[in-house]
């Protein structure tokens, strides 16, 4: 089963996320209190938790939900295999379409500083909210 394994906002673009207990999603903007909602086809980043650790084995350990600045964090489902325009149901109201996978990686990522690599460019995707509503951490997530 897919689920959400934390949920992240952060009130200034270019910082580390942190976890909220629930998320309001709201309807063509995005993560009410987060920096990136708005009016644009990268409303809510998802990343999955086996990306994070895959991250870990490169020796980063204190890699926690939010710190790659995704919005959800998943556990279970292979985000980055998804096509553009997948649909997904999180919790009971929320519905996210995705809209993007991968970005370029800004100049000033730590993690490919410290590594050489990052995951986001590749694995982590973006999605429209075409349903609003609250989702939590622990909420399945399926594909529709």
């Amino acid at each position: 089963m897919a689920k959400v394994v934390s949920i992240n906002i952060s009130e200034k673009k270019g910082t580390i996320k942190k976890p909220v207990e629930v998320g309001y999603f709201k309807e063509n903007y995005g993560l009410e209190g987060d920096a990136h909602a708005g009016n644009w086809h990268r409303q809510v980043s998802l990343l999955a938790q086996e990306s994070i650790d895959k991250m870990k084995k490169m020796g980063i350990w204190d890699l926690v939900a939010g710190k790659f600045a995704e919005n959800i964090t998943t556990e279970g489902i292979e985000l980055h295999t998804l096509p553009v325009g997948t649909k997904l149901k999180i919790g009971k109201e929320v519905v996210l379409e995705i809209s993007q996978i991968g970005k370029k990686c800004h100049d000033a990522c730590e993690i490919k500083k410290i590594t050489g690599d990052c995951i986001m460019p590749r694995e982590g995707i973006f999605a429209k909210v075409i349903k609003g509503g609250i989702a939590r951490p622990g909420d399945e997530i399926e594909i529709l």
